[in-house]
């Protein structure tokens, strides 16, 4: 086989393929078997019609279409072996011989992964936070404890409505003196300053007691994603059922046993503190490893082709769309109710994208550089994650990767994952370093004491 390859453009190449007429009589009668084996003629055995009889019960061209189709698919793929070219797009074929006896000649027109320029990876120092929880940190921690543990109670007759307390309320919309869907509620509990109505209403509540009626004028915004009602002016007809305040429980030990099972405060308070050290420790690797990693991205130099940014997009929409439909809604209504349409979206992901793309590309890279194998175990190790992402037994879904043909994908990602885990185990971090870089400070004993 004779295999050349032609620059179109920076990504872009057409591979000018050439199958000898020897080895492509070979591969048409192994392509016209098998497409016997899946066609029953009468009067002949699986596997057994020859070729012109294949071509009388299924047309020339077909068989014809069949045949070039078999020789093409390995020629190609083996032209890709050939001369080390991943492809990011399908092919497209241009068939220039594909009759019978001669050497059949196609051209295979695709765009290339791009080559990667790694720069620095190895030892990239980033200071890793010190994690440091102060008694104000665990002070504000049991505050929001206590908060959790509020109970709502009806305020004293003739209370005024403040911040922050809840107003029940019965209320109906209108515009232009015509009510509208989704504009009245009955014994609706609203907190003042939530920001959870319309802008306005709560503020005018403000003052209001038990029993008081009042009209509520606002202004829809002119971003609402309801359009029929953005922008207008809307009256709504308030009662106030009651007034009640969040009434908070003294910090003791016996609000120690009721939060969290402890005997005293003090306890309370040392799981507090552990607690909020083993998240702030979590945060500071999780922000390290990402600044570790980002500087081992940014060193590298790739040019991306486009259409990898826009699978990647496509990639992040259908993502996004299988969330929302995991939350009962879809993809179309999400848009709606944020205002926004498919370009605006796809505007959106498109930096996020690029990065995602360059962030692949220089650990595939970086895992090719530094000879790391992806193993069986590995890919055990991978499966039994995944199923447990998702709530589902491993069997299935190693039933689904090998019926979606999605083990390379599978086994470039571990990969991906390695090359990651490479980076930052050979990762320093600065703080650490100064600290053993520190001299020890001797102890001076009353007897090494100079006398006066």
């Amino acid at each position: 086989m004779n295999v050349t390859v032609n620059e179109v453009d920076q990504h872009k190449v057409t591979l000018h393929i050439e199958v000898p007429a020897k080895d492509a009589s070979k591969a048409a009668a192994a392509a016209c078997k098998n497409l016997a084996n899946r066609v029953n003629i009468p009067g002949f055995r699986r596997g057994k019609a020859p070729r012109m009889v294949l071509e009388s019960f299924l047309g020339k061209d077909a068989v014809k279409q069949e045949i070039f189709e078999a020789i093409a698919n390995k020629a190609y793929s083996d032209a890709l072996k050939e001369k080390d070219i991943v492809p990011v797009t399908d092919p497209e074929i241009n068939v220039i011989c594909d009759e019978k006896g001669k050497d059949v000649v196609f051209e295979a027109t695709i765009t290339k992964k791009p080559e990667v320029k790694l720069g620095e990876y190895k030892g990239i120092k980033v200071a890793k936070d010190v994690v440091a929880v102060s008694d104000e940190d665990v002070a504000k921690e049991l505050a929001n404890l206590q908060k959790q543990h509020s109970k709502l109670v009806v305020a004293p007759e003739g209370t005024e409505i403040a911040k922050d307390d809840f107003a029940v309320i019965d209320f109906k919309g209108t515009v232009d003196g015509v009510a509208f869907e989704g504009g009245e509620g009955k014994a609706y509990p609203l907190q003042i300053g939530s920001g959870s109505f319309i802008p306005g209403f709560e503020d005018q509540l403000i003052g209001c007691k038990a029993g008081d009626e009042k009209d509520v004028t606002v202004t829809f915004p002119e971003d609402y994603f309801e359009k029929s009602l953005a922008g207008k002016e809307a009256v709504f007809a308030v009662k106030v059922n009651d007034v009640k305040r969040s009434e908070l429980p003294a910090i003791n030990d016996e609000f120690a046993k009721e939060a969290g099972k402890f005997d005293t405060v003090d306890e309370l308070k040392a799981d507090i503190r552990k607690r909020l050290e083993s998240r702030a420790s979590f945060q500071a690797l999780e922000k390290f490893n990402s600044e570790v990693l980002k500087t081992a991205v940014n060193a590298a130099e790739v040019d991306i082709p486009q259409v990898m940014i826009d699978d990647k997009i496509d990639q992040m929409i259908e993502e996004l769309s299988m969330k929302l439909e995991t939350q009962r809604m879809n993809l179309d209504d999400y848009l709606k109710y944020m205002g926004q349409d498919m370009d605006k979206l796809k505007e959106q992901y498109a930096e996020p994208a690029k990065e995602n793309v360059k962030m692949d590309l220089v650990l595939e890279a970086i895992a090719k550089a530094e000879n790391i194998e992806v193993k069986d175990i590995d890919l055990q190790a991978e499966i039994i994650t995944m199923a447990q992402n998702f709530g589902a037994d491993p069997k299935e879904v190693y039933k689904i990767i090998m019926k979606e043909h999605r083990v390379p994908m599978l086994v470039q990602s571990v990969g991906r994952k390695k090359a990651a885990s490479f980076i930052l185990k050979n990762a320093v971090d600065t703080n650490e370093e100064a600290k053993a870089e520190e001299p020890a400070v001797e102890q001076v004993t009353a007897e090494d004491k100079p006398e006066a």
